[in-house]
């Protein structure tokens, strides 16, 4: 059984149609689709992170919220751009809210995407050592931040206060976390190197190569060349691979409103540049139920992976995105062979 999920980048602008105008009903609806979604049956709420956008930003009291009013779905992101953080400081966030949502965390972190701010992460007060960049930068801190939440000795104790001798861990500490961090790969070669890491796979609607094959084939080969690390680098456990799709059955007048222009224009994958890279995008799933079912079940790395993150066009309110939800684990997912 494939798990789904869904996930919100919490766009809020107070523009005409949008039902979430400000920043507060964006954190307060997807508090309410969350507990919306367990209801339904969904397996994980993911929430997209970005910075100087008018979207969602900072994860961690958001996931607690969401924790605070669920019980079993997982509670996640996709992705925390580590160029911008403290990871010490996030270690303790993330075990402090894995141990109030009983440990329901799936924390995709990553180098992160293009931003509307410039370097933004030097404005934060980070920059790369010299010689390095802010990938590599990106990579170290996550290094700190996994050895962090696992238990290791950061810091140098004064024993007249602690008593001991021995490197200081952060506190708390949440068990089982360290192998819930996902990392969220854009390339085949940062797809293997999470591998290497032993950290589970997350992959978006968009790769940052293109090879001319088309983007599920590409993102199939990616899934491939990531398990082939996994088992070469010897990690005792079973990796998770997540991917994220636009899914957008049209069963009413108003799906057909909002959706039914964009059926046509996004059907297939589109190549551009972005970042100053060649870069494919994946296609939507629009229309009929048993179509985009037929068509999902024939998407390779969606059959590949063992996660499907869902992204919903938060905009159109708790209730739209709760229906749309419904329908697809109810007309689409048993067709497409995902449940």
């Amino acid at each position: 059984m494939t798990k789904i999920g869904f996930l919100s980048f919490g766009h809020h602008q107070d523009v005409r149609g949008s039902l979430v105008p400000t920043a507060q009903e964006a954190l307060v609806q997807a508090v309410e689709l969350a507990v919306a979604a367990e209801e339904l049956g969904v397996d994980g709420a993911y929430v997209r992170v970005h910075h100087f956008a008018p979207q969602y930003s900072a994860p961690f009291p958001l996931l607690a919220a969401m924790a605070a009013r669920t019980k079993t779905i997982e509670l996640g992101t996709g992705v925390i751009d580590m160029r911008y953080e403290n990871p010490l400081y996030m270690a303790e966030e993330a075990a402090v809210t894995d141990l109030v949502s009983n440990r329901r965390l799936q924390l995709g972190i990553s180098r992160g995407s293009p931003e509307t701010a410039l370097d933004g992460w030097r404005t934060f007060g980070y920059a790369p050592t010299e010689g390095s960049d802010d990938a590599h930068m990106a990579r170290d801190k996550a290094s700190l931040f996994r050895q962090a939440i696992a238990g290791s000795g950061i810091a140098a104790p004064d024993p007249r206060m602690s008593g001991s001798t021995g490197r200081l861990a952060i506190e708390p500490l949440s068990p089982g976390l360290s192998e819930r961090i996902w990392w969220g790969s854009g390339t085949r070669a940062t797809a293997r190197w999470a591998g290497e890491q032993g950290m589970n796979l997350m992959s978006s609607t968009l790769l940052t190569e293109d090879t001319g094959v088309p983007f599920d084939e590409l993102q199939a080969e990616q899934i491939g060349i990531f398990r082939k690390a996994w088992a070469e680098a010897g990690h005792s456990r079973t990796p998770r691979v997540s991917v994220s799709r636009s899914i957008l059955p049209i069963v009413s007048e108003t799906d057909e409103y909002y959706f039914g222009v964009r059926a046509q224009r996004e059907s297939r994958d589109q190549v551009g540049v972005l970042d100053g890279a060649r870069s494919r995008f994946g296609r939507s799933y629009i229309g009929a139920p048993d179509v985009i079912a037929a068509e999902l079940a024939a998407d390779a790395a969606v059959r590949a992976a063992d996660t499907l993150l869902v992204t919903i066009p938060n905009q159109l309110g708790v209730d739209f995105n709760a229906a749309l939800l419904g329908n697809i684990l109810q007309l689409v997912a048993p067709d497409a062979g995902l449940r």
